[in-house]
């Protein structure tokens, strides 16, 4: 019988696969901001390619219509970008905070509005405006 739990081959074992859970979290935190990253990118990318797309459209057919869709375009994709950026620097926060919980022990609590929730939301508002833009364009 093992009267000290330091002398516990267990305890040793314990700890190791402590450091190797907390390591795999860091590595999980890691890849998940990396997708963020990523999508954040995907957006923005998407914001510039809409504008430019409708800015040649705009230039190649010389009409109000097309001018009015570039307009719309502009707005179209400046939100894009405005989404992009804003998923990139909650992303930074919400990895900041985790990596700060994991070193310090402390509990990790899942938000009320996680960032994938919120910019769910926030691109289903965008596509709500873009349908209404482009029914106020055609009538």
């Amino acid at each position: 019988m093992i009267k000290n739990p330091e002398d516990d081959p267990k305890t040793a074992l314990a700890a190791h696969r402590t450091s190797l859970a907390r390591f795999r979290v860091a590595l999980a935190l890691d890849r998940t901001s990396l997708a963020w990253i990523r999508t954040a990118l995907t957006f923005s990318t998407f914001g510039f390619g809409m504008i430019g797309y409708f800015r040649s459209l705009a230039q190649a057919h010389q009409s109000e219509a097309a001018e009015r869709l570039h307009q719309a375009a502009i707005h179209m994709g400046v939100a894009l970008v405005i989404i992009g950026l804003v998923a990139t620097a909650l992303a930074a926060v919400t990895q900041w905070r985790a990596i700060r919980k994991l070193r310090s022990g402390a509990q990790v609590v899942i938000a009320q509005w996680p960032l994938t929730i919120a910019i769910a939301v926030l691109l289903a508002i965008l596509g709500l405006y873009a349908l209404w833009s482009i029914r106020a364009l055609w009538m």
